[in-house]
C-alpha cells in the first residue's frame, strides 16, 4: 500500500497544492513554520479522520476561507483508491471512500493503517499514563474494529458513573441499582478491552525488544511492565469493594481506564533513570514494532511518517535509521527535516527511490539531485 497523490485546498496554510509521490521515500525540507509538518498532518488525516496535533477540525482551515479539502489516491494491492476529507465552518466533517461517504467515521480507521513519529512523543515516556493507555489503543484500534466500539462504549459508561456519583454527593443520598446499571456497562466493554490488551502485549513485546536490539546494539535489556487491577483478580469484586471508596472521591477508581505501561532499561524506570539518548531509542523503537505488528496482523505495510526527529538524534543513528526502514520489509516513508542538504547526502549514501521537495511558506518545489525543478 502507498499514497500516489495527495491534493489540498485551504488546508493549514497551503492554498491549493497537488502531489506526486514515490511509493518508498519522500521528504519534505524546509525552515520551521514552512508547512513540512501541516503535510505530514493531511496524511494522517486520511488514515484516522482527525489531525494528530489539533483536535478541532475548523482550526485546519487556511485563514480567511470557510473549508478545507484533503484528496488522496492510493495504490492498495494492485487496485486504487480515492480518499477524501471535507471541512467546512459549522458543519459536519465529510469522509469518502471512493465517492461513497461513511456513516460513521470510526469504520474507517485501520483499512489504511499508518504509524507517526514526532517529537511529541517523548509524552509517551514523560507524560501521564493517559498517554501511554493511547498508544496501546491506537495500535489496538486499527487492526482489531470492534476494539475502537468497546472503548467508546466503556468511557460514555464511565462518564455516567461518574457523574451519576457526583449527583450523590450533591444530594446526600446514595442509590445502588442506579449505580449497579452502569456497573454492569464497564464490565461488559472493560473485560472484553482488558483482554485485548493483555494479548496486544503477549504478541508485541518480542517485537519491541528486538528493534530496540536493533537500534542499541544489543547492549541493553528492556522491557514493558503491563499494569491493571484486572490482573489482580475478578472486575465485578473490585467494583463492590471500591465502592465506598467511589462514594467517597466521587469518580470511579478502579477498571481498564486506570491502566498503566511502565517502561524499563535494566530493570530501572526509563522515565527516571534512562538518558535522552535511551529515550529516544526505546520510542523509536516502540514505533517501529508497532509498525511491524500492524504488518503482521493486517497484511498491509502501514505508512511510516517522520516528523522532525532528526535534529534529536546523531547522524549515525539518522544513518542507520533510514537504512533500516529501507529494507523491503518496511514500505513508504515520509520524513520533514530543517536540513536539505542533510537529507540530500543521506539519500544519495542509502541510494534507492526516493523524492525530495523543497517546502517555503506553503509552496513545494521537488528538489532532483541537489538542484531545484518546478
Amino acid at each position: 500500500m502507498h499514497l500516489q497523490k495527495l491534493s489540498l485546498i485551504n488546508f493549514r496554510n497551503y492554498s491549493e497544492i497537488a502531489l506526486e509521490f514515490s511509493p518508498k521515500f519522500n521528504c519534505f525540507a524546509g525552515n520551521n513554520g514552512t508547512g513540512k509538518t501541516n503535510l505530514l498532518e493531511a496524511i494522517y488525516y486520511l488514515s484516522f479522520c482527525k489531525s494528530f496535533s489539533n483536535p478541532i477540525d475548523s482550526q485546519n482551515i487556511l485563514f480567511g476561507q470557510d473549508y478545507f479539502m484533503i484528496q488522496g489516491q492510493y495504490q492498495v494491492n494492485g487496485s486504487q483508491d480515492e480518499l477524501y476529507c471535507g471541512v467546512k465552518q459549522q458543519q459536519r466533517k465529510v469522509f469518502k471512500r471512493n465517492k461513497k461517504e461513511y456513516e460513521r467515521l470510526s469504520d474507517h480507521i485501520g483499512l489504511y493503517p499508518l504509524v507517526l513519529i514526532s517529537p511529541k512523543d517523548a509524552q509517551l515516556i514523560l507524560g501521564g499514563s493517559e498517554e501511554r493507555r493511547k498508544f496501546v489503543d491506537g495500535v489496538i484500534s486499527q487492526y482489531q474494529h470492534d476494539y475502537l466500539q468497546h472503548l467508546l462504549n466503556y468511557n460514555k459508561a464511565l462518564a455516567q458513573r461518574n457523574a451519576l456519583l457526583k449527583l450523590f454527593a450533591e444530594r446526600r443520598k446514595f442509590d445502588a441499582a442506579s449505580l449497579e446499571i452502569w456497573d454492569e456497562q464497564l464490565l461488559t466493554q472493560g473485560g472484553k478491552i482488558f483482554e485485548e490488551r493483555k494479548a496486544f502485549f503477549d504478541a508485541f513485546l518480542p517485537v519491541f525488544n528486538e528493534y530496540y536490539a536493533a537500534l542499541s546494539g544489543g547492549n541493553e535489556t528492556v522491557n514493558i511492565d503491563y499494569q491493571s487491577t484486572l490482573l489482580e483478580g475478578d472486575f465485578a469484586a473490585q467494583l463492590m469493594e471500591t465502592r465506598e471508596k467511589d462514594r467517597i472521591m466521587q469518580f470511579t477508581t478502579t477498571g481498564i481506564h486506570k491502566d498503566e505501561l511502565v517502561f524499563y532499561i535494566h530493570d530501572v524506570p526509563v522515565k527516571r533513570f534512562g538518558s535522552q539518548g535511551q529515550q529516544k531509542s526505546f520510542l523509536i523503537a516502540l514505533k517501529l514494532a508497532q509498525f511491524s505488528f500492524t504488518r503482521k496482523v493486517k497484511g498491509l505495510s502501514p505508512i511510516l511518517l517522520f516528523d522532525d526527529i532528526f535534529d534529536k538524534l546523531d547522524e549515525d543513528r539518522v544513518e542507520h535509521l533510514m537504512r533500516l526502514v529501507s529494507d523491503d520489509s518496511f514500505g513508504q516513508v515520509f520524513v520533514t527535516d530543517t536540513n536539505l542538504e542533510r537529507l540530500v547526502s543521506l539519500f544519495q549514501k542509502i541510494g534507492g527511490e526516493s523524492r525530495i521537495f523543497l517546502v517555503e511558506s506553503g509552496n513545494i518545489t521537488k528538489i532532483s539531485n541537489a538542484n531545484p525543478q518546478k
